[in-house]
């Protein structure tokens, strides 16, 4: 159980599409579960990022119970969820993206995942205050937490681990959106050297 969370527009969606085309086209057998964008939507972005010969399923949905009778009936090896606010389950009456919907939904997708051997990849928007939106003890059910962080009007993302039941909190990916995608930075250094050697205000140079 994987949790993305980032600010709208950060390029979350951007990033786990390119993953899903990857694992796709390694054989696994993948679900694209959307919960916010149309089949449209997302065709149009694999276009733009150059994925035309993906293979993988794609929903449009918000309830979970057919979420889940499509995982059972399809058997995937990867589900991605964009995103848990979105999603809720109808014996619960509070209204989607509720603490006690986030909660429920994650534990359900939490059983399956266990039960079926199945890897989920779930989207979370933040707060302003920069945490992941709904209950905290989301974060502690899955089984790592990602924080995918950057200015939307800059080119360069940031990808923090937060948790990582299986491995080191102390990495940090940095990527370039261009304009097909996100494409990794494989020298991050230079960006700040290059920073670092511009001009900046109250500095000194000499001529």
């Amino acid at each position: 159980m994987i949790l993305l969370g980032g600010d709208p527009g950060i390029g979350k969606s951007t990033l786990l599409l390119q993953v899903m085309a990857n694992l796709s086209t390694s054989g696994k057998k993948c679900l694209y579960v959307s919960a916010e964008e149309s089949l449209q939507q997302i065709k149009v972005r694999a276009e733009r990022l150059n994925q035309h010969d993906i293979s993988m399923s794609l929903l449009t949905e918000t309830e979970f119970e057919t979420i889940a009778a499509l995982i059972k009936e399809m058997q995937p090896d990867i589900i991605l969820i964009d995103s848990i606010q979105t999603v809720g389950v109808a014996e619960l009456q509070s209204a989607t993206g509720s603490v006690s919907q986030i909660r429920q939904v994650t534990k359900e997708l939490v059983r399956i995942a266990k039960d079926r051997n199945i890897s989920v990849f779930l989207v979370g928007h933040v707060t302003k205050d920069g945490a992941i939106a709904g209950p905290k003890v989301m974060e502690h059910m899955v089984d790592t937490v990602l924080y995918f962080e950057g200015e939307r009007s800059g080119s360069y993302r940031l990808l923090r681990t937060h948790k990582n039941r299986f491995g080191a909190i102390n990495e940090l990916g940095i990527f370039a959106m261009t304009d097909q995608g996100m494409r990794e930075v494989p020298n991050p250094s230079a960006i700040f050297l290059q920073r670092g050697e511009l001009d900046t205000h109250g500095s000194i140079t000499t001529v």
